[in-house]
């Protein structure tokens, strides 16, 4: 039976409406969806290795591979003799520099006392030749008028030269004194320098003696042990990576096309591969700073020749909701599927 003109029509502008709908759907921006998701995205976690800061023989491991640890709790410890006898060496020069400091101290204190005793001697010159000038005067007076000889006057003038010359002894004797104090000021700084680097070697041969006891830095797993007990290790080699799953994040690596509506502090849907029918909660926690290739060391960026475009992706960091039971399962590595919600809460940054 042939169709009526108006059905016709209808059935035209349907298919009408049909077709651009389908090309507008088709040719709308990634960008503009509600939903981004990608399966370029994998479980990850800010590792840390432990390596030893001074080199040496292994003398206890204390942990196994997979095992939780608390920071600070010991992982292993390096054979510490020879670490021993340094602090031991070095707290014997503390002892021999702060000797030689209380010593020199000791001079210098005495050197006040030889002072006081050197001033007393030219006090007491000082005296002596207000005495010998006063008789010199008089028995030149006494032999001027005929009452005294000249052999009393030469007499006195002999000891005020005697008076004289013993005032310029005792003066210089003052004047090494306090020269001598101040040659034994300068070598107590000197020594009180000496005790000072004996300290600070005390203090470095103390914290290499602490370097014996690796302790873990963070809370973490213990994963990729190479501890061995009785092996030799040098300073910086890696001996295990911990492995903190308690602060596990996902980074998913978007297409440039799909980021225009990203936000950090919009809502997240995970579904890991590792553990179907579970969906995890999260975060857009930050957005990276520059695609993959960027850092590459060989980055292709082409700027001469033949071209083609290719779609970047760019690093989206998401966390991961506390207090879910399933987020204590998830591994480094793990592959994971996201969803963010772009309709939700924006925080921009």
């Amino acid at each position: 039976m042939a169709l009526s003109r108006n059905t016709r029509i209808a059935s035209a502008v349907v298919v009408l409406a049909i077709a651009a709908g389908g090309f507008l759907l088709l040719n709308r921006p990634e960008a503009d969806a509600a939903v981004q998701s990608t399966d370029d995205a994998y479980v990850q976690a800010d590792l840390t290795v432990v390596s030893p800061q001074i080199a040496g023989r292994i003398a206890r491991v204390e942990v196994e591979d997979n095992q939780a640890v608390k920071a600070g709790a010991l992982l292993a410890t390096i054979d510490d003799r020879d670490s021993r006898v340094a602090v031991d060496a070095a707290r014997a020069q503390v002892g021999a520099a702060q000797a030689a400091v209380q010593g020199l101290q000791a001079q210098i204190a005495r050197q006040a006392s030889a002072r006081r005793q050197a001033r007393a001697a030219v006090a007491a010159d000082d005296a002596g030749l207000v005495l010998a000038r006063a008789d010199r005067s008089r028995f030149r007076n006494l032999v001027a008028d005929g009452s005294g000889t000249l052999q009393a006057l030469q007499q006195a003038e002999a000891q005020l030269h005697i008076h004289e010359a013993t005032r310029q002894k005792d003066q210089a004797a003052l004047e090494s004194v306090d020269q001598q104090t101040e040659v034994l000021r300068a070598e107590l700084q000197k020594a009180r320098a000496g005790l000072a680097q004996a300290e600070a070697a005390l203090a470095a041969a103390e914290l290499n003696l602490s370097y014996t006891r690796i302790v873990a830095p963070v809370d973490g797993t213990v994963a990729q042990r190479s501890l061995r007990l009785g092996a030799y290790v040098g300073t910086g080699t890696p001996l295990l990576v911990l492995v903190p799953l308690e602060r596990v994040y996902v980074e998913a690596n978007f297409r440039e096309t799909q980021l225009a509506r990203v936000r950090p502090g919009q809502s997240v849907e995970i579904r890991v591969d590792g553990l179907p029918g579970t969906v995890l909660k999260g975060r857009v926690e930050s957005l990276g700073p520059a695609s993959g290739v960027s850092f590459s060391a060989l980055p292709p960026h082409n700027a001469t020749g033949n071209f083609t475009k290719i779609v970047q992706r760019l690093p989206v960091r998401i966390s991961v909701d506390p207090g879910q039971p399933a987020a204590s399962r998830l591994r480094v590595g793990m592959s994971v599927q996201p969803r963010i919600d772009t309709t939700g809460a924006q925080r921009e940054t």
